[in-house]
């Protein structure tokens, strides 16, 4: 797909779909309530679609409706219907990592199982922290499901027997989802669950969210900071009506836009006030000179000449350092891209691949183990991007596109991970 650039400042307000790390932590609790809960602003992608397939195929009733953005799910207090299934989740790292926690609540045998970059995807840390709480979890190697890596990755057998409970501990630097999944999990135990984190907590605001919306559902924890979480026998209350806030992640594009452009774009529904960590974008934009707003329908960023390079630590934010290396080639100075290790085991090893791609196009990047330094390119080069079926490079690299006369998109369909119609929406900034 090839990019045509905008030669006007912007001038646009759009509203992006909802959250996928809510939709997903929403199904996943609502599943657990004693009741059923109608989810509005539902994200409709690959990887919720993975998610609300999989509750199906265990027993739940799940009603989708796309129409109207909105799912309705009936949980049965921590009973999951269905005794033997098998689960394909593509390459949705919250679905296989939220399942493999939760299928532990039921009685039987069931198989989770993803697309070749989902066997990539190291989930041992998860498997170990559950089997010391009395879980039983095997990896697969069959010529079935191919070769068996090491370390754990998914397709992994659960011989579910309920979960035991007692204390688990568990690394925080390599996916905050572990500890998320076992959060959630947790209060259906048979006995209250203590965990203990080994290493700092990568990607903090996740579990914060997490956290939240375990208290919107009537259950709360107790933590001592990012060290320890206890979490008592209990159960989750349905909620007749549950809100999904439109998601951090793909505003921060949008969010982007101006500061590549020039301009104001407004991003609707959205909030500095959210419990999404991915919202703390928009203080990196104000680093680099962006002018932030926000009113009562959402927020606005303006774009104004020139950017300036920063030194940012984006450890907490990750998912947003693709946004941040594609902004930092019109910058006037370089841009250092730190604590970003654990994006190496996302959709793709995103440090490598955007430093790869950023290459293509004629910009000077260095490679850290943890990041990037991205230096100020004036002549860009013509390059046809590769995405590496990532979601976010293609979202990503679109922006310069905006700017520069000579992105093409490679498979850009791999956006339906998580936004289906973002090269729509892309097009009304024009």
């Amino acid at each position: 797909m090839k990019i045509s650039p905008i030669s006007h400042l912007l001038s646009a307000a759009i509203r992006v779909p909802g959250s996928k790390s809510l939709t997903n932590r929403a199904l996943l609790i609502a599943s657990l309530a004693n009741g059923t809960t109608h989810l509005t602003n539902t994200l409709f992608s690959d990887d919720s679609g993975y998610f609300a397939k999989a509750l199906q195929t265990l027993g739940f009733d799940v009603h989708p409706d796309e129409a109207n953005n909105a799912m309705t799910v009936t949980g049965l207090s921590g009973k999951i219907p269905e005794a033997k299934a098998v689960l394909f989740i593509g390459n949705a790292g919250t679905a296989a990592r939220f399942l493999s926690a939760f299928l532990t609540l039921g009685y039987g045998e069931y198989i989770l199982e993803g697309d070749s970059r989902m066997r990539e995807r190291p989930i041992g840390d998860l498997v170990s922290s559950l089997t010391q709480l009395g879980a039983n979890i095997q990896p697969i190697q069959n010529s079935e499901f191919g070769i068996l890596n090491s370390p754990i990755c998914p397709p992994v057998k659960i011989h579910a027997s309920g979960l035991h409970g007692g204390k688990a501990k568990i690394a925080g630097d390599i996916s905050s989802q572990f500890l998320s999944a076992l959060l959630m999990t947790a209060p259906y135990a048979q006995f209250p669950v203590e965990i203990e984190l080994t290493t700092p907590l990568n990607s903090k605001p996740y579990v914060d969210m997490t956290i939240a919306i375990m208290r919107d559902f009537g259950v709360e924890i107790e933590r001592d900071g990012y060290r320890s979480f206890f979490v008592p026998l209990a159960q989750y209350s349905p909620c007749n009506t549950y809100p999904i806030e439109s998601d951090a992640s793909a505003a921060s594009y949008f969010f982007a836009a101006p500061a590549i452009c020039g301009g104001t774009v407004k991003v609707e529904n959205t909030s500095r006030k959210s419990v999404q960590g991915d919202m703390a974008f928009l203080d990196v934009l104000s680093q680099m000179g962006c002018t932030v707003t926000e009113t009562d329908g959402g927020v606005q960023v303006t774009g104004h000449s020139p950017l300036r390079g920063i030194d940012v630590n984006m450890c907490d934010i990750p998912d947003t350092a693709q946004t941040l290396a594609v902004i930092a080639p019109f910058a006037s100075s370089p841009t250092r891209i730190r604590g970003i290790a654990s994006a190496r085991v996302k959709e793709t090893d995103r440090v490598s691949a955007t430093c790869n791609e950023l290459s293509r196009l004629g910009v000077q990047v260095e490679e850290h183990e943890d990041g990037m330094t991205i230096y100020p390119c004036q002549t860009f080069k013509p390059a046809s991007i590769k995405t590496y079926n990532d979601h976010r490079m293609a979202m990503a690299f679109s922006l310069i596109g905006l700017r520069f006369d000579g992105v093409t998109i490679e498979d850009p369909f791999c956006v339906s991970k998580t936004f289906p119609k973002f090269f729509e929406v892309l097009d009304t900034l024009r």
